[in-house]
């Protein structure tokens, strides 16, 4: 098994790339600015040249795009879980009002 990053490489699958892709995959790799984002969103480390090998390239897209994709879904769940919560909370509210307060008894 091959090494590369941290973890053992599992599967190599093969990925159709467009004329598009190959020219955004030259920016990533000609471009600073574009290695510097790349790096951040894919918690990986690039050399300060453009020297990338295309393998690990294309495994800190695939990172990037999964942390994205994460990142997404985590938002919204927690717009959904904050959509409950205000609903619940209106109930409260409204069975509060119709309640009588604990003094009114005394009276």
């Amino acid at each position: 098994m091959a090494r590369r990053l941290d973890q053992a490489v599992v599967r190599r699958p093969s990925l159709p790339l467009t004329a598009a892709n190959e020219a955004q995959l030259a920016a990533l790799r000609e471009t600073a600015s574009y290695r510097s984002a790349l790096a951040r969103l894919s918690r990986q480390d690039f050399p300060d040249d453009s020297d990338v090998r295309e393998s690990v390239l294309l495994h800190a897209v695939f990172e990037a795009g999964l942390a994205a994709i994460r990142q997404l879904a985590e938002a919204e769940g927690y717009e959904q879980l904050a959509s409950e919560y205000a609903a619940d909370d209106a109930t409260r509210r409204r069975l509060s009002r119709r309640r009588r307060p604990a003094w009114a008894a005394d009276q």
